[in-house]
């Protein structure tokens, strides 16, 4: 809801507050961002009060003459009135000036989304029916009396989420130069904060660091052309002593796919600025009389109840506003995808043989990734030319997506239909559309350039010819890859720099991808970028899942796994089983344990599936039925990460009507003699009673060395012979646990599982767990018997 009386707004959702205020009728003020206060109220007290100014600041009072705007709270800032903290806009005129002087003129308050939504070109958060959806117009009005600047507030009651976005219309009778125009701004009168971002690089994407907010400037930003595995557009600012499940976080993320910039500035007098939106780089963007430039939509949301309170209301935000609403609630297949298994080496046999064991052990989908097209039979060549080899494949793409539904599985490909080889028919025919400089020398990233979005021809040749591409097989999945970064940002035939470049380059992209996911509304389309290069919400708003990370290892999927859910829901999350020795850390790691990290997340396998041991096929059949039993939940249930006494990870994902749950116990680090594990559990019902139940896990003899002589009648040589064939064919069953309890001892006082194997001794008692091992553990509601009768039943007279 959006209520306006005098000289003050009030924008709230269920849980949240944010109170601007118009001061002297000319600058918009942030009175207050956070929980919930019932209104009407009084803003007097949350003004901003001027004695006799702060020595050598810029007052610009009227009525206020000590009044100074770097010691306000702002929704905007102009430029060149004595506020010199990060400007939200920087402008050029025609006679080179660059001071503004935007105040309040008007403003417009009415239900449902932003109502220019469809002109902005962008992807914005969708109306959901079930949810009241509010807007506020605040228009501002420069002194030149020629551009328009709005900050436009949508409020979605239900989740907790206002989004923010500022349009500049220009009505001067000459063009404007934009050199910065950030989508958001957000002023706090305290400094008790903590600056948390997700970075790192390929194949270590999203690691959450956390800084103290001091004196000085935080800055999150991509220049790349992407919204990059190094800095996520998301960001989180906590209060000191924030934890996992209580205290107070503010969570920013941006709806777009490119350059972005995210800073906090703690100023001198103890305040802080938030801003959010478009980087900066090189932006110089010419509006000419008449146009108006949009910003892409910024979301923030505010929790008192922890950061596993905040993620939850971004993944109900997520699902229900951004997703495309006929995948919004969609289970996702269980997939298998040939690239690890067989990388450019493949042929139809090949392919069919994965395929058919796919489909024993219960798969869903086939994904054909690189090396279908062209000549493709490495990364050098054939980019940019869609065309499938039939040679290679044995037969037509529509044939061989015929034969592996024989096998039970629907069919998926992977294409990268951003990039061009120089080894290509496309690119000899159009050296102009790849991303260049003429006369420069051009560097290559994996070998390849980019196709130039910016231009018409481009976005026409891609539309036509992957519409018949798709339309030649029956084909329900696409892998949408982009595996290098923009360098070089020019348009050879639009003659475009890089003022204006980056940003049209993700127009257009998003215009292809209106188009194909509007023509092809069935196909499940899954972004990727050099695995996490472009995990952002504009990307979810066309394709429901991105692939995570290249990296599959379970030791580096719990810190990328992790960093990403504080901003992304699970069902986003794509997360593959892989062969051990990992192939991008060399790591091994139990089957297991690769496939549970796997459960929390889009589930798949990526290995040769033909070259299973008989114990590896029945461990995995059984993973695969144990996945699709829980498959919603692990997808759709609420997340919550917590940590054990001993620094242990837990994960924990629970139904909505909170009657059953899944946690995830991981052990990084084994040890000698360490102390015991506590699982406790969060988001239960209390007085409900429940039954929790450890997942049957296969260990290998091999885990145990040649200790496992201790207790074998015939001795076995580690690595030997009989070691391999007995490994091939049998596997120890891991301990049972099941007990029951109630919600409140769950949550409270926690269960204590069966002690760790230490070295002196195996038995029915025993947990196998060493490094990077795990344990799931399944959590139900028993219906038929209350705790109290159980409290209140009769006492055993042994006691």
């Amino acid at each position: 809801m959006i209520f306006q009386k005098e000289t003050y707004f009030h924008i709230t959702t269920e849980h949240l507050s944010y109170l601007i205020g118009i001061r002297a009728n000319k600058y918009p003020e942030t009175l207050y961002f956070g929980k919930r206060i019932p209104g009407p109220v009084d803003i007097t007290p949350l003004m901003e009060k001027f004695g006799s100014g702060y020595g050598n600041t810029v007052s610009i009072g009227e009525e206020e003459k000590e009044m100074t705007l770097d010691n306000i709270c702002l929704e905007f800032s102009n430029a060149g009135c004595g506020d010199y903290r990060i400007m939200p806009m920087e402008l050029e005129f025609a006679d080179r000036s660059c001071s503004t002087r935007f105040f309040y003129k008007e403003h417009h308050i009415y239900e449902g989304i932003y109502q220019n939504t469809e002109l902005t070109g962008m992807p914005h958060a969708r109306l959901h029916e079930e949810e009241r959806t509010d807007t506020l117009e605040l228009v501002l009005e420069d002194q030149n009396k020629g551009l328009l600047l709005t900050l436009v507030y949508t409020a979605f009651e239900k989740t907790d989420v206002i989004t923010r976005r500022m349009v500049l219309k220009n009505e001067l009778g000459e063009a404007v130069s934009i050199r910065r125009l950030m989508s958001m701004e957000l002023d706090l009168p305290a400094t008790d904060y903590e600056w948390n971002t997700f970075d790192g690089l390929w194949a270590r994407e999203r690691h959450r660091n956390k800084k103290e907010l001091i004196s000085g400037t935080y800055v999150n930003e991509s220049t790349n052309g992407t919204s990059s595995n190094r800095h996520n557009p998301f960001v989180m600012i906590t209060r000191k002593g924030c934890s996992e499940t209580q205290g107070e976080c503010i969570g920013i993320n941006l709806i777009y796919s490119g350059n972005h910039y995210e800073a906090a500035e703690v100023s001198e007098y103890g305040k802080v600025r938030m801003v959010s939106g478009l980087h900066f780089h090189n932006m110089n963007w010419r509006l000419a009389p008449g146009e108006s430039f949009y910003t892409p939509e910024a979301v923030v949301s505010f929790s008192d109840k922890g950061c596993n309170g905040l993620s939850d209301q971004l993944h109900q935000f997520v699902l229900q506003h951004i997703i495309p609403p006929a995948f919004a609630e969609k289970d996702r297949p269980v997939l298998v995808n040939n690239w690890e298994a067989t990388y450019f080496n493949f042929n139809q046999a090949k392919l069919l043989g994965l395929a058919k064991e796919a489909g024993k052990l219960g798969i869903e989908l086939f994904v054909l990734d690189d090396g279908w097209f062209g000549e493709r039979e490495d990364d050098t060549s054939s980019l940019g030319d869609w065309t499938v080899n039939e040679s290679k494949l044995g037969c037509t793409l529509r044939e061989l997506s015929e034969k592996i539904k024989r096998e039970g599985l629907s069919f998926g490909l992977w294409m990268e239909p951003e990039m061009v080889s120089e080894n290509s028919k496309l690119y000899r025919e159009h050296p102009e559309w790849a991303v260049m400089v003429p006369g420069r020398e051009a560097y290559l990233g994996r070998n390849q350039l980019l196709l130039d979005y910016t231009n018409p021809a481009v976005r026409e040749y891609i539309k036509n010819t992957l519409t018949n591409l798709l339309k030649s097989a029956d084909i329900s999945y696409v892998k949408w890859d982009m595996n290098r970064p923009l360098t070089d940002a020019y348009s050879v035939e639009q003659r475009l720099g890089n003022g204006e470049f980056y940003h049209r380059y993700v127009l257009g992209l998003y215009e292809v991808f209106e188009y194909l996911t509007n023509t092809f509304p069935d196909i499940l389309f899954e972004g990727c970028s050099a695995g996490g290069n472009r995990f952002d919400l504009g990307m979810l708003y066309y394709m429901p899942q991105i692939w995570t990370s290249d990296d599959t290892d379970p030791h580096e999927r719990m810190m990328i796994q992790e960093g990403t859910s504080y901003g992304y829901p699970l069902s986003t999350m794509g997360a593959h089983v892989s062969c051990a020795p990992n192939h991008q850390t060399l790591r091994n790691i139990s089957l297991e344990t690769r496939f549970q990290v796997a459960c929390f997340g889009d589930l798949g396998y990526e290995l040769d599936l033909t070259k299973l041991t008989m114990a590896e096929k029945k461990i995995m059949k059984n993973q695969i039925a144990f996945y699709k039993e829980h498959r919603h939940l692990f997808q759709y249930g609420d997340f919550s990460r917590s940590r054990m006494h001993n620094g242990n990870i837990l994960w924990q994902v629970t139904a909505k009507d909170k009657s059953e749950a899944v946690i995830l116990a991981y052990s990084m680090r084994g040890g000698a003699n360490k102390s015991d594990d506590i699982i406790k559990a969060v988001n239960l019902k209390s007085d409900a009673l429940y039954q929790i139940s450890a997942r049957t896990c296969a260990i290998s003899i091999k885990e145990f060395g040649n200790l496992v002589n201790q207790i074998s009648p015939v001795n076995i040589k580690e690595e030997g012979v009989l070691q391999s064939v007995v490994n091939k064919v049998y596997t120890l069953e891991s301990e049972k646990e099941e007990y029951q309890m109630s919600g409140a001892m769950l949550q409270y006082a926690g269960m204590k599982p069966k002690q760790r194997f230490v070295g002196t001794g195996y038995n029915e008692m025993t947990r196998v767990m060493g490094d990077d091992s795990s344990r799931l553990y399944v959590i139900k509601e028993i219906k038929e018997e209350s705790v109290e009768e159980q409290e209140d039943g009769p006492v055993s007279e042994d006691i």
